[in-house]
């Protein structure tokens, strides 16, 4: 992604790349608007050449989302939950920043994560019916499975119910370990 997360900051290298004024492009988008964003991401791939990132920003931009960034703080991106899910990401965000004093809480990917030293530790996503916590890092999901049995282990993350009474000791050991792993 172009540093810059308006996704028309993308439109002067598609111009220059695919030859054509954007008027041209969002008129293309617009003969085929009825499409899913697959399709219309192939549709700008194979006829015209485009690279992924230059083809979703027009897809994105020509369905409305503008800027590749939704959200830009904790409070934002909290805002559509309800309290008891507000309530769950907060306690798990403190029982690891209260720890660590270095600590920061970021919006990265549209999500909450923890970053200590510049290194991501930590990251939560909110979903409907669950939350899913994140060790940064597959070594360190592996090394805590034996703690994790309750409950349900992903390939990267670990659901918990969003009305989860933390488990600090837990946070507080991955995140040790997630920082050992980015000090080797």
């Amino acid at each position: 992604m172009a540093a810059n997360p308006d996704r028309a900051s993308y439109f002067p290298a598609i111009e220059k790349k695919y030859g054509q004024p954007m008027s041209y492009w969002f008129d293309q988008m617009a003969q085929i608007s009825d499409r899913k964003y697959a399709d219309q991401i192939a549709f700008l791939k194979e006829n015209h050449g485009f690279s992924q990132a230059h083809a979703n920003a027009l897809v994105m931009y020509s369905r409305g989302s503008t800027s590749a960034h939704r959200v830009a703080t904790l409070d934002d991106y909290l805002e559509p939950c309800d309290e008891t899910k507000r309530t769950t990401v907060r306690a798990i965000l403190k029982a690891i920043t209260s720890k660590y004093p270095k600590a920061e809480t970021v919006i990265a990917w549209n999500q909450p994560m923890v970053k200590i030293d510049g290194h991501y530790v930590f990251g939560l996503s909110v979903l409907t019916n669950h939350i899913l916590i994140a060790p940064w890092g597959t070594d360190v999901l592996e090394q805590f499975r034996p703690r994790l049995t309750d409950y349900k282990v992903n390939k990267k993350t670990i659901q918990v119910p969003v009305d989860w009474k933390p488990d600090v000791a837990l946070l507080r050991d991955m995140v040790a370990a997630r920082i050992a792993e980015n000090s080797r």
